[in-house]
């Protein structure tokens, strides 16, 4: 008995492994946040209208490289930064769910407190407090 090998014309050719995906709108989302920036920020510093920008931070569209140039430029960072492994850097804690609003002032507020001293955060932190206080009165 003798084997013999043959190929067949419907042979199925061997998977290639499918390239990493990108999610481009949930991490331009993220920078923009990060940087304490709204869509209408990008629009006036791109002229991009705020509704493109929401379809494709939503995913219902894919911009051109000539558009994701000019968002990095906008956010003040490199291209390349879109395209990176890591990505926007989530924070550990995932229990609590913010508004964007919300996001974008406790951004504003991390970039300026930076500069302050020990003894002014503490005063800013129980103004806030009292603050918090009278709206809940």
């Amino acid at each position: 008995m003798t084997e013999t090998n043959t190929l067949r014309s419907d042979a199925t050719p061997p998977l290639m492994e499918a390239p990493p995906s990108i999610a481009i709108g949930s991490t331009i989302r993220g920078y923009r946040l990060q940087r304490g920036m709204s869509q209408g920020d990008i629009e006036k510093r791109t002229g991009l209208l705020r509704c493109y920008l929401s379809r494709v931070e939503n995913g219902h569209t894919i911009p051109s490289l000539e558009t994701l140039s000019k968002i990095a430029s906008a956010m003040e960072i490199p291209l390349s930064q879109f395209f990176t492994d890591h990505g926007v850097q989530q924070p550990e804690i995932n229990t609590i769910t913010l508004q964007e609003d919300e996001i974008r002032f406790l951004s504003q507020i991390q970039r300026y407190s930076s500069n302050l001293s020990d003894s002014d955060r503490k005063l800013l932190l129980a103004m806030v407090r009292k603050f918090a206080a009278t709206a809940h009165a």
